[in-house]
């Protein structure tokens, strides 16, 4: 059976990054409970979209830190010692990828 997880972490083992994904997952869920009782107490709408906003943002720094962590670690553990032209387009994909 082929492995899918090549470069990755031993299951069970989280990375450093998860942690810290773990707790701005935990901050947008407490925006999103702040919108839902802001919508539930007819708050305006100007207030309920900057929480929108708020959850949003704590959701996609999330994400670009998960990204990122698996570029620097998995990525490049299942890659292996790679060529200065290899090191260059992995540094320019984590470069872009800052923009997910």
């Amino acid at each position: 059976m082929p492995d899918d997880h090549r470069g990755e972490a031993p299951r069970g083992t989280p990375h450093a990054s998860h942690p810290e994904v773990l707790k701005r997952l935990k901050r947008a869920q407490g925006h999103l409970a702040t919108v839902m009782a802001m919508i539930e107490a007819d708050r305006g709408c100007l207030d309920i979209a900057q929480q929108l906003q708020a959850v949003e943002s704590a959701i996609a720094n999330a994400k670009r830190l998960l990204v990122h962590d698996h570029i620097d670690n998995c990525i490049e553990r299942a890659a292996g010692p790679v060529s200065r032209g290899t090191r260059v387009a992995l540094d320019e994909f984590k470069a872009i990828a800052r923009y997910l």
